[in-house]
Formats: structure tokens, C-alpha cells, sequence
């Protein structure tokens, strides 16, 4: 039994995938899958006209628009490795849900648009994974276009990130000539013979040395050789791999490719699943521990429209599972039994006997789960990891159709639930009125969408003029002064706290400075049961 609980932790790769929007990350995701074997063809994150959509994007809102909205579970195997790939949605808007599946991952890949290089949301997911101690790759992509030339890319990314790189791999050819990578750990050159059909297949590669005379028919003779000084320069002044470097953040590998082509994808993922590490320890838990111990970092509902389900996305953190095991929920100290347990890819799943260390799985949920549940088998063990995020846009919710005011409520708590939005009322009573916030703005519009979809209702949002919230608490708080005045406004949340709006980051400064006698926090306090 431990000999093979150590062997299948040793052959797990968890891993978010992550990018600052149209980086290429669901291309790059699509393609990975395509070379681990699971589909055979590849398909499109355009929308409309695609004849086949991404894998990962299985809501009908994301085919539409193009866009990855909610996180996606890919599970493949690659070289002896399980992989768990996370696909998470690149918009800032939808940005608490990356972050609450990028801690659920061991190490992170970073996808950059090679025409643009490092962009706001790409600083905002570094810092997330420094923070967080968790390892990352960088993946160049769109090398097939012309933009920044690499030299500088590398340059300018460990100046804005503040940290060591290490070339994995290097470019031949920019453009409509980017025609392959030199594989700086192989010591040769991959040459691809074709662009397929639009990259939903797998290319030829041709492994060249770099003198050789097939390398310089590929090129013809003045940019054969002038690759071969591009290489011979990197190799020079490059930065070596350092392993260690690498697992405490200090250091990241950058990958040169093409995700729309398939070009330098295979290589890309052989040293992924060669390099990113095992499941770690969380919590003070080591993996390797007997006893079963995982938390809940995500909430989905209605994956399936003919069933309008609930599924609780777990990760595994110690021991095995297996299906129909007991298990208790920390917070609340009751036992359940963890019946029909899946496994993903995106929106298919099917059962799963047992699970390990660092895989996801979905367990069908009745209600009784929150994010951020701890489970456990015999362990004493609490997992705080999921972060909490402060919302920063408000809008009454209601509905013109008396008949429908049931569903409203339900798609409301299901969705707050999920943590897609923050359900709120009135401080004052007597007032029945529904406020949600969200984090991002087009959260309300998948709001509106999901409970006409889902839900069958109609739903009208009026939008509030406050950007900025806080929690408050204190033993000498006056809640009735707080009520009142126009350019704040105080709600309850869903377990009764006190939630203070504010129309300006003024309002907020001369509260904190007059009240030293309150606590203001812009996270909620954790579940009270």
C-alpha cells in the first residue's frame, strides 16, 4: 500500500495554466491534449465559426464569445505522468477564480503573447505565484507572428518580473519563417515540416544538428547561419537550468513556440512532466501520509443541463481515496460518504475508483459543501489555501415575473455558492431587496446569461455607485451611524456581518481615521456554523 501510494504521488503533475487575455493559453491547453493522445484533432477558442471549440471551453457563453470564463479540469497521461492541467480564464474579471484554482495546482504555466511580452495581468499572476511559492513556466507564444525579438523579450521579463530566466529552448525564425526551436537540453534543432491543417493535427519533426547540412537546406545558408550565432550566443551568455532555483520561485524556464501551429508544443510537454514536481506538502501534511485529506477550491453547478447538477471540485492533499469512502467535513465535523466521485475533462467526466495526491475530483454535492472545505479521513487537519476576494462592483437583482422570483433565489444561492458572485441585503430591516457584487464587471453580464440559462429567469441588474468594500466589526461599533450618510452604504452579507460600501476611496480614509475604535477588513470573516 505505501510502496504504491509513493509511486503514483511520484507520477502526478498538477499544474494551472495561466495568461493575461488572448496570450494563447486554451490554444496551448487544446494542443497539449492533442499531443498526450486524448483527442485527435484539435479544436478552435474563436467561437461562431469554429467547426470544433477548445475541450476546455464547454459553456455555451464561452464558445460564443471566445473567452474562458469558468476554470476547467484536464486530466491526461504523458510519459508515465498524470497529468491534472487547470485551465483557468486569463480576464481580470474573472480573476478570483484563477486564483483560487492556482492554489490548488503545484506549479503554474505562464503563457505570453510573444508580440506583446509582459503585460498587467501577467505581473498580477507572478506576484500570485511568488506569493503563493508555487513554480512556474513560461511558455512564448505566437512566435508565427512578428513581435518583440527574443533577446529583448528575455531581457525586458526578468527586468518586469524580477526574476532569473532560463532558455529552455530558442526560436529558428521569426514569423511566417519560424519554422522550428532549437532544444537547448537535446542539443538540436526540431524542424517541422508543415503547418497541418491549421495546427488541429500533429506536425512532422525532423531532429537536425545545427551543422548539418539539412539544417541549411531548411534555412538556406545566410540564416542558417545566422541561427547558428543566435544559439551559440544564448549558450554563452544564457542562464543553466537550476533545479532548485526553479521549485523556490528564484527561476523560471522559457519556452519559445507557436500553440495556433503546433510548433515546439511536444517538446514544450515532454520537459514539462520531466521538470514540474510531484504533489508537496500542504498544510504541514506530507502527501506521502497514510490517512486521506483534501479541500474543496471550486463549486460548479449545472455542468450538465440535463441534470442541473452540483459538483465540489476537490484536491486531493494526503492518502488515497477511494469512491464511497466516509470522510468528514472539518467545519461542520459531519460525516459524509463520497459516493460517485469523477473525473474530468472540462464539462465530461466519468467515475473514478480512487484518486491520489495532487489529483482533482468532483464530488456530487447536495448543498453541504463550501469553497474552502477541509475533508478528512482520521486526520486533524484544517487546509486554508482558498483565497477571499473583497467585491468591488454592486447591483440590485430582481426579476418582473412574480412567478419566477423562486428561481431567481435559488440560481442567486447556487451561483454565490460557487463563489461567482457575493450575495448581500439591506442592513435595514423591513427591506427585501437582493444586492450581488462581484469582483469584475462582466461577472454581472455572465450572471444575467447563466440565470436565463440555467434558471429560466429573466433578470434585470441595477448597478450601484460604490467601488470599495470592507467587513467591519468592533466592540463599541455603531451600526446606525454607519447606515446612514450618501456616500456609503451598509449591507449584511450572508451570514449576517456588517459590509460598509463606500463611492470613494476618500470616504473610506476619513472612516478609518474617525473610527479607530472599528476594524475594517476586505475579507469576509470565515463560515460560522
Amino acid at each position: 500500500m505505501e510502496a504504491k501510494l509513493n509511486e503514483e504521488i511520484e507520477r502526478r503533475r498538477t499544474a494551472a495554466i495561466i495568461a493575461h487575455p488572448d496570450a494563447g493559453k486554451t490554444t496551448l491547453t487544446e494542443k497539449m491534449l492533442l499531443y498526450s493522445g486524448v483527442i485527435h484533432r484539435a479544436g478552435s477558442v474563436k467561437g461562431r465559426k469554429a467547426d470544433r471549440y477548445a475541450t476546455s471551453d464547454w459553456m455555451d457563453m464561452e464558445k460564443e464569445r471566445g473567452i474562458s470564463i469558468t476554470s476547467s479540469v484536464l486530466q491526461f497521461n504523458y510519459e508515465n505522468c498524470h497529468v491534472n492541467l487547470l485551465d483557468t480564464p486569463g480576464h481580470a474579471d474573472f480573476s478570483a477564480d484563477t486564483y483560487r484554482t492556482l492554489v490548488a495546482a503545484d506549479s503554474a504555466i505562464i503563457v505570453l503573447d510573444g508580440t506583446s511580452g509582459v503585460e498587467k495581468q501577467t505581473h498580477k499572476l507572478f506576484r500570485f505565484c511568488n506569493r503563493h511559492s508555487i513554480p512556474f513556466f513560461i511558455f512564448v507564444n505566437k512566435m508565427d507572428r512578428y513581435g518583440l525579438d527574443p533577446l529583448v523579450l528575455m531581457d525586458e521579463t526578468e527586468e518586469e518580473l524580477g526574476i532569473e530566466l532560463n532558455a529552455a529552448n530558442w526560436p529558428l525564425g521569426r514569423g511566417n519563417k519560424f519554422r522550428g526551436i532549437y532544444d537547448c537540453n537535446e542539443g538540436r534543432a526540431v524542424i517541422y515540416q508543415s503547418a497541418g491543417q491549421h495546427g488541429q493535427e500533429e506536425l512532422e519533426e525532423q531532429m537536425l544538428e545545427l551543422d548539418s547540412s539539412g539544417f541549411e537546406e531548411a534555412f538556406g545558408a545566410e540564416q542558417a547561419e545566422a541561427l547558428r550565432e543566435e544559439v551559440e550566443l544564448v549558450q554563452i551568455a544564457g542562464t543553466n537550468f537550476d533545479r532548485d532555483k526553479f521549485l523556490s520561485g528564484e527561476q523560471a524556464p522559457v519556452f519559445f513556440g507557436s500553440a495556433q501551429t503546433n510548433i515546439g508544443v511536444k517538446p514544450f510537454l515532454k520537459r514539462f512532466v520531466e521538470l514540474a514536481p510531484p504533489p508537496r506538502p500542504r498544510g504541514g501534511v506530507e502527501p506521502q501520509k497514510q490517512e486521506f485529506s483534501g479541500y474543496i477550491f471550486k463549486i460548479q453547478a449545472n455542468m450538465d443541463p440535463n441534470h442541473r447538477d452540483r459538483l465540489a471540485f476537490m484536491r486531493v492533499c494526503s492518502g488515497q481515496f477511494e469512491k464511497d469512502m466516509e470522510a468528514q467535513i472539518v467545519r461542520s465535523d459531519k460525516k459524509i460518504k463520497l459516493a460517485q466521485p469523477r473525473q474530468f475533462m472540462a464539462q465530461e467526466r466519468e467515475i473514478v475508483d480512487r484518486a491520489y495526491p495532487g489529483d482533482v475530483i468532483g464530488l456530487f454535492d447536495p448543498g453541504i459543501f463550501h469553497i474552502g472545505d477541509s475533508i478528512s479521513d482520521g486526520l486533524d487537519v484544517e487546509y486554508n489555501e482558498v483565497p477571499r476576494f473583497s467585491p468591488e462592483h454592486f447591483a440590485r437583482v430582481k426579476t418582473m415575473d412574480a412567478f419566477k422570483k423562486k428561481h431567481l433565489r435559488q440560481g442567486l444561492e447556487e451561483l454565490s455558492e460557487e463563489g461567482a458572485i457575493q450575495l448581500f441585503s439591506p442592513w435595514e430591516h423591513g427591506r427585501e431587496e437582493t444586492i450581488v457584487g462581484v469582483v469584475g464587471q462582466l461577472q454581472l453580464e455572465v450572471l444575467v446569461y447563466r440565470l436565463e440559462e440555467e434558471y429560466g429567469v429573466t433578470a434585470e441588474l441595477e448597478t450601484l455607485p460604490f467601488n470599495l468594500a470592507r467587513w467591519i466589526e468592533g466592540e463599541e461599533l455603531d451600526l446606525n451611524e454607519f447606515a446612514r450618510g450618501a456616500y456609503r452604504k451598509l449591507l449584511a452579507d450572508k451570514d449576517g456581518y456588517p459590509l460598509l460600501l463606500f463611492k470613494t476611496e476618500f470616504t473610506f480614509e476619513r472612516d478609518q481615521r474617525d473610527h479607530p475604535e472599528v476594524e475594517f477588513h476586505d475579507t469576509a470573516p470565515l463560515h460560522r456554523d
